[in-house]
This record gives structure tokens, sequence and C-alpha cells, in this order.
């Protein structure tokens, strides 16, 4: 083939000519090079773009244009964009992710709602110009974590419109009250996932809203709610049997008797975060070892009651042998070597975190590790003086912490 001054053959140049005669226009049907602009990301489309006009209609087809994540593209998104997106994208857009794009207000989203009705998720993290929403009938999931301008209105208006509506996140929407959750109780029958974490003002009150009101969820995070009560467990077990997760630390309100109803009804539990709630013992261990056969994961740090006896009784328990697979111990000062002993038999462990448990030994985790040889153990033991020499002269030096 005949090569211009560049090496480059007539062919390959004109394959790719920003003509819009171009070969591979003449060789391929729309239809198939729309098919393959469909697997492109939103950088290479916008370059796809400007290669010709045949290209840039192409290219910026909606329907290549159904999910979007602006977050590793550019984060300084200003509100207009997304205004021109709703625009072009119309009811092609299913998912949209404009997390961290704080330039993005109000009026944005009043443009994209009007045009994008067909929206299915939706991620506002961290879009603190944004206050109160509506208009996507057919939202599934909707993420406006730490939009700390969120209020009750905005919750009312949202959950009015978008009934269908199974995970919302609402992690650090630190002006929602027990109002908010009233009306996300009595209009979101699908609810499956949902994230109150750092919602200090919320209390029993409307917790126990979303617990009648939803009764397919299966994923609750209310850490750092410390206002809860084991009001909130006993309704979770009467109302929410295929709860799968809960994620309650730093509720130190919660006691044994509401976690003994809570496992007594929600049989399906994988993964609970009970950190720092500081009133349980070994009686919820118990429990959970007879009445939770699928749980996973379970974070007991700062629990300062749990002793030995109770993770006996959780490494002799349904989940011990098969479902197990990380537990964390961190500051649980009466937990001894005999604990890791224990949990020797739940071959599932891969880790166990141990900082600050002072009555753990490295012969004890040694001998764990004969039996589980792939688990992680996460642990430090306290720095050890020296003894001074005889001249008394020399400087004392510790050893470091040592991580296992």
């Amino acid at each position: 083939m005949r090569r211009d001054m560049n090496g480059v053959t007539k062919s390959s140049f004109e394959m790719f000519s920003n003509s819009d005669e171009a070969v591979i226009n003449k060789k391929l049907p729309k239809e198939l090079l729309l098919r393959i602009f469909s697997f492109l990301d939103v950088v290479t489309l916008c370059r796809c773009a400007q290669v010709s006009r045949a290209w840039n209609v192409l290219a910026l087809d909606g329907s290549n244009w159904q999910r979007i994540d602006l977050f590793d593209f550019q984060r300084d998104i200003e509100g207009r964009v997304v205004e021109n997106i709703s625009k072009r994208c119309g009811g092609f857009l299913r998912k949209l992710s404009l997390r961290g794009c704080l330039g993005v207000g109000d009026n944005a989203l009043r443009t994209f709602a009007q045009n994008c009705r067909n929206i299915e998720v939706l991620n506002l993290n961290g879009c603190t110009k944004t206050t109160d929403a509506e208009g996507c009938p057919l939202l599934e999931q909707l993420n406006i974590s730490w939009c700390d301008q969120v209020t009750k209105d905005g919750i009312q208006a949202l959950v009015r419109g978008c009934g269908g509506l199974k995970a919302l996140f609402l992690k650090g929407c630190t002006q929602l009250e027990d109002e908010a959750l009233k009306y996300i109780g009595a209009h979101c029958p699908e609810l499956v996932t949902l994230n109150l974490q750092t919602c200090l003002q919320i209390t029993d009150e409307g917790l126990i809203t979303i617990c009648r009101g939803c009764h397919k969820l299966q994923s609750l995070c209310a850490s750092g709610c410390s206002n809860i009560t084991d009001a909130i467990l006993s309704a979770l077990g009467q109302n929410c049997p295929r709860l799968r997760i809960l994620e309650v630390a730093r509720c130190s309100q919660l006691t044994d008797v509401g976690f003994t109803t809570l496992a007594r009804n929600c049989h399906e539990l994988e993964k609970m975060d009970l950190e720092e709630c500081v009133q349980i013992t070994d009686s919820t261990l118990i429990q959970l070892s007879i009445h939770c056969p699928r749980l996973q994961v379970l974070s007991l740090s700062h629990c300062e009651l749990i002793t030995d006896d109770g993770i006996r009784h959780l490494g002799n328990g349904a989940c011990a042998h098969d479902q197990l697979e990380v537990i964390e111990l961190d500051n649980c000062p009466l937990i001894t070597d005999a604990s890791l002993e224990h949990l020797k038999s739940c071959h599932s462990l891969e880790r166990i975190e141990l900082y600050d448990c002072q009555q753990i030994s490295r012969a004890g985790i040694k001998r764990l590790r004969t039996h589980l040889p792939n688990i992680k153990v996460h642990a430090y033991f306290a720095p050890v003086t020296p003894p001074p020499s005889v001249g008394g002269s020399r400087q004392r030096f510790c050893r470091c912490c040592i991580i296992l």
C-alpha cells in the first residue's frame, strides 16, 4: 500500500479520517458502530465525538449514556453540564453518579428531574448545595449522603414521588428528624436498604415507623444514632424478618434484652456491627450462636463486658463451622487466649481483630494459626522496656508495637 511521508498507509489514513466518507463509516452499518460505542466510557465517547460529524452523532446518542459516573472524569462539574446531559440523554439515562460534584445544586437537578424520568440510581454523595428535590417516579436507589441541607420537606417530596425506592443513603444528613423517617415508612414499602449513619437527631419514634412500614428491609445502618434504645431492636424483630445487615456502632443504650428479641426473630442476619454497644454481655452472643446460623461478620470492638465464655458459645454455634468469616474483638479486655482456642474450629474464619486485648499472647495466636494457617490476625502488644545496662548510663529503648 502507498504510504505518506509519515509512514502511514493511505488506507489507514482514510479509515480514520475526519471525513464522514471514511472507510469505516462505509463498511460498518451505523447500528454496529452504535453498538461498539455503547462499550466506551465517558472520556472515550467525548473523544470519539470530535472525530467527525457522523461519529459526533453516534457518540452522543442517548443510548450510549444510560450509566454515567462523573467522579473519575471531572469533579468540578457545574450545574449546566448536568442540565446538558439530562437534555441529551433524556429517558435513556438509568444511572447517574455525581458524587463529589460540589457545583451541582437544585436548579440543575430540577432540570434533570424533568428530563430523566426513567432514572433508577442517583448518587449525590457530597453534593452539599443540594437541598430538596422531587420528580423521578422510577427511582430505585438514591445516595444523598452528607447533603446536610436536606430537610424533612425534601424527604417528604422525594418519597411521595418515588414510592418504589429500594435503597436510600442518608448518611450525614444531620438535619433529618423523626418526621422524615415517618414519611419514608409511610411511602416506601419496597425499601430494602437504609443508611442513617450519624443522623444524630433520630430517635426510636422515627425508626419504629420505618420498621412497621418497610417489612422488606434487609440492611439498616444506624451507627452513631445514640438516642435509639432496645425498642428499635424489638421493632426490627417483630417487623423485619429478612434483615441481613445491622450496623449500630456507638449506640450505647442497646442491651442484651433488645438483641435477644432481634436474634430470636431475624434468623437471616449475616453482618452485625455492635462496636461500642458497651452494655451487651455474653448473653447476646449466646442468642446469636443459637438463632443466627448465617452470621458471617461480627464486630464487638469496645464491648468490654464480653468474655471467653461468650466466644465459646459463638465458636460452638450454628454459624461457627461454615459461615463466620470475620470477628472483631478490639479493646475487649476480658478476652484471653481461651477465646482463640474456642475459635479454632471456625474453618471459614478469615480475619480476627485483637488490638488492645491485653490478655492475648503471641503463643495463643501461634496455636490458632496451626489450625487456621491462612487467617489474618491484627493485633499488637504493648512495648516492653528492656532492663538498664549495668553502668546505668545507656539510654533505654522500647520495641515498637508489633502488628501480626
